[in-house]
């Protein structure tokens, strides 16, 4: 008989984000801050503070989403330190549509 323990993982979640004009930084429920480059993500730097400023929850904490700017982070990309996969043809035909 074969005998496998399980181990739960506490998956770290988003409480607070906050957005400056170069760092995108995000507060964990764990206690724990990320902070990364603005550059990472082309739609958040193009953005205006106040749509940066809009963001809200999704999946409990599991990710960001941005509806001005139509951008969702996932909290796991964060932690692995992933830039947006968006490729330039499609961000440049979202900023060609932006008014």
């Amino acid at each position: 008989m074969l005998t496998v323990s399980t181990i739960e993982i506490d998956m770290p979640m988003a409480v607070d984000v906050s957005v400056s004009e170069d760092t995108l930084s995000v507060d964990l429920r764990d206690g724990r801050s990320i902070s990364v480059p603005l550059a990472w993500y082309p739609r958040l730097a193009n953005g205006s503070a106040k749509e940066r400023d809009n963001w809200s929850l999704i999946g409990q904490g599991a990710g960001i989403h941005w509806e001005e700017l139509d951008e969702d982070i996932s909290l796991i990309g964060l932690l692995e330190g992933r830039p947006s996969g968006e490729s330039q043809g499609s961000f440049q035909h979202w900023l060609a549509g932006r008014v």
